[in-house]
């Protein structure tokens, strides 16, 4: 037999305490004559007699109920070998997305769930705690009361994977049981392989009472004029949201434009117009929904010029000077003969225009130049060998030329999920003039198509690779192979292909988003950039690039905002941040995903499951009730024991 608490066992030094109390009613009887006694002798002796008996009773009850007493607040157990084999280790994973900011019957969703988690558990119990940015090991509940009540809200959308792969990677002498609270919102069955792997696990799914929210899912510039720019401000509407809402722009703190929006779709563009300068702000609106997704951070910088340069003959590429004019580009166009390989590292887009033959020297430098963040745009020359081009390719990115056919085909599709054109068409129009060419390449690639023909093979290919852009063409577009330059489709392309988004479009960024950025700064060896505004500041990883500074932010910054960028005291560049919005339809709760799994209503019943597993053979419970009725024996013999 073991005790829970063999410190109690001490108070059994109070068994002395009966003893004494007994010993010194141990008195002698003092005679007292009386006349005619003769007849109470005999009653005299018989009382004596039992009066002895009573007291020693009395003696061995009491001591026997001390005893009891003492052992069941000791707490004995009978721990079998099987038992303590199976003794399972507490892992609680707390969902603190911002989707669990939705409101359910008692509010939020996660203030309840840390709310029921300080009242339900028990301070006996050691268990761990992880949440997506947080981990308490081995700890108890009044450990991380603190924590817990001060925990915020996330940037990072929940993913179950990791987290069970940290509890997987975490030493234990004991099976694990795993129990997650989540809204099982963006929950996929690929985050769902792991936990066949784990001891055992739970799911609590609180519920949100309200699922419908309207969001602002991004800020981009829809057309620049002479003195104003158009923006568009792309809005979801999740459920139904009939009453116009609330929407205002400010810049730099200030209330810039405002309006009242009817969503009549599920996804609405609203456009505004600001004047021609730079912006660092936001836009907002008021919903009954999430509040996290309400408002959108941007920055628009000074206009610049987007540096080109077109490389080829100038016969056959005079009609990029047509789209890339003098208001918006500083476009020159250079035979490869005359070229400056100086220049190249300072553009931000280079059109490899039906070069035949690309010098190996070329081919490192473009490689470089594209892995500096630059656009590279190649247009093959029907007389390129496929050997010259994959090996600048296959430096640049992942795309293979296969053969050469001179089979006439139209280009008729047009990719407007691609990014490329994003925010460019209003409307997906599928009759359009097919341009055509003459001979092609057949060429695969794992990126995605932009422009493809009417067989489905790719015409164009478009992919960031490094942390710049290739965008490939299958054909040569000189109008004795293709009228492709007739095409209304030529000029969105091409330019859309060479913007450096950087320096001419909305700066936001997605926290969490690990694509390089990219600030243009001449930074000293020793120099350090750091973003910062009025809340927060953090040193972002960089790497000096000639007269570039390459920097990734991984998990920050922490809230999202309006920033900027300081070389030391001095001002570079304005820069947004933004919540993912990838929580923000709360219809897409993924509960039947956990169909096959054990799901449960509160930690309270966990609790109550856990200690009575853990209690072994409860014999305490057993020395309590004979305690008891010891205590009604020391009753019956005072009150009928003469």
């Amino acid at each position: 037999m073991q005790f829970k608490h063999p410190e109690i066992l001490y108070f059994l030094f109070l068994l002395a305490v009966p003893i004494l109390v007994h010993l010194f009613q141990l008195r002698r009887f003092k005679t007292a004559y009386f006349t005619n006694v003769r007849f109470l002798k005999a009653l005299t002796i018989q009382s004596r007699k039992s009066s002895q008996i009573k007291k020693w009773l009395l003696l061995a009850t009491r001591l026997l109920l001390l005893t009891a007493l003492v052992l069941a607040f000791a707490q004995p157990f009978l721990a079998t070998k099987e038992k303590s084999n199976s003794q399972k280790e507490l892992y609680i994973i707390l969902d603190n997305s911002y989707s669990m900011q939705a409101k359910g019957k008692k509010g939020e969703l996660l203030q309840r769930a840390i709310q029921e988690l300080l009242e339900t558990t028990p301070e006996t119990i050691h268990f761990s705690l992880l949440t997506n940015t947080e981990a308490f090991w081995n700890t108890d509940i009044k450990s991380i009361q603190k924590e817990l009540q001060n925990l915020q809200y996330s940037a990072t959308p929940f993913e179950l994977d990791p987290i069970l792969n940290q509890i997987q990677a975490h030493p234990s002498l004991y099976q694990k049981e795993i129990v997650v609270i989540s809204d099982a919102i963006g929950l996929e069955s690929k985050q769902l392989t792991t936990i066949a792997k784990t001891d055992a696990i739970s799911f609590i799914i609180p519920k949100a009472e309200q699922q419908n929210n309207v969001s602002i899912d991004s800020v981009f510039i829809r057309q620049t004029l002479d003195n104003f720019y158009e923006i568009g401000i792309q809005v979801s509407n999740y459920g139904e949201n009939n009453q116009p809402i609330s929407m205002g722009l400010y810049n730099q703190n200030k209330l810039v434009a405002k309006t009242m929006v009817s969503l009549k779709k599920q996804k609405q563009v609203i456009p505004f117009t600001i004047p021609k300068k730079a912006f660092h702000g936001s836009v907002s609106l008021v919903d009954n929904g999430l509040t996290f997704d309400n408002t959108y951070y941007f920055s628009i910088g000074e206009s610049q010029k987007t540096k080109v340069i077109s490389i080829g003959e100038v016969a056959k590429s005079s009609f990029l000077s047509r789209i890339y004019t003098n208001d918006e580009f500083e476009y020159q166009n250079s035979t490869l003969a005359q070229l400056d390989y100086n220049l190249i590292e300072n553009q931000d887009a280079i059109v490899l225009n039906e070069v035949e033959e690309i010098p190996q020297a070329l081919q490192t430098t473009l490689h470089s130049f594209v892995e500096k963040g630059g656009n590279l745009i190649l247009i093959p020359s029907a007389k390129s060998s496929i050997s010259n081009l994959n090996s600048l390719v296959q430096k640049t990115g992942n795309t293979v030329f296969k053969s050469a056919n001179t089979t006439e085909k139209l280009i008729t599709k047009i990719h407007f999920n691609h990014p490329i054109f994003r925010n460019v068409f209003e409307n997906q129009i599928s009759n359009f003039q097919y341009p055509k060419t003459k001979t092609s390449f057949t060429i695969t690639s794992t990126s995605p198509a932009v422009l493809s023909y009417q067989d489905e093979s790719p015409f164009l290919v478009s992919s960031n690779t490094g942390a710049g852009n290739v965008s490939i063409f299958s054909a040569a577009l000189n109008m004795e192979n293709s009228n492709f330059q007739q095409s209304p489709l030529i000029v969105p392309v091409l330019y859309q292909l060479s913007q450096s988004q950087e320096k001419n479009g909305v700066t936001a960024r997605t926290i969490g988003n690990t694509d390089s950025y990219f600030v243009t700064t001449n930074l000293d060896k020793e120099g350090v950039l750091t973003v910062k505004n009025e809340t927060e500041q953090f040193i972002p990883m960089q790497q000096i690039l000639n007269a570039k500074v390459k920097m990734e932010f991984g998990e920050h910054p922490k809230q999202a905002g309006n920033f900027a960028v300081f070389n030391t005291k001095k001002w570079i560049q304005n820069i947004s941040f933004n919540y993912n919005r990838s929580e923000s339809d709360l219809f897409q709760n993924n509960e039947k995903l956990l169909s096959n799994t054990n799901q449960i209503d509160s930690m309270a019943t966990v609790f109550e499951r856990i200690q009575s597993e853990n209690n072994d053979s409860q014999i305490w419970k057993w020395f309590l009730i004979f305690a008891l009725l010891l205590l009604v024996t020391e009753m019956a013999i005072i009150r009928f024991m003469k």
